[in-house]
């Protein structure tokens, strides 16, 4: 089974752009759909992005400003995050699964979660 570490969360402005990633560790990402999800205090954890055999997804408030992709081991998932906005502070958290299963969007779909990394976004 895979275990994805989140890294690279910080306090950024306004405007500006961010990469965090995903480590696989004990495997590769090769074969498994990952996920992006987020969690934002006091709310529940709602899907960013995800990457499968079939292509990407985007949550409509990140479509067009945030980018998912895997690197060429299939070892790390990224995700570029460009022109941020204060709503977009909260815990990022990445998934994984080797199952074919939908919605990719449905925190329940996922087997593997990582502890997540903090993005903050001063206005």
């Amino acid at each position: 089974q895979v275990q994805p570490v989140e890294s690279g969360g910080r306090l950024v402005q306004a405007g500006d752009s961010l990469r965090i990633s995903c480590a696989a560790s004990r495997r590769t990402f090769s074969r498994y759909t990952v996920a992006w999800f987020r969690q934002a205090p006091g709310k529940e954890r709602n899907f960013v992005a995800a990457s499968s055999w079939s292509g990407s997804n985007y949550a409509d408030s990140v479509q067009g400003r945030f980018t998912i992709s895997r690197d060429n081991g299939e070892k790390t998932v990224y995700l570029q995050m460009n022109d941020l906005k204060p709503e977009d502070t909260a815990i990022y958290f990445c998934a994984a699964t080797a199952r074919s299963v939908a919605p990719v969007t449905s925190p329940v779909a996922y087997d593997y979660w990582g502890q997540g990394t903090q993005v903050t976004v001063s206005s």
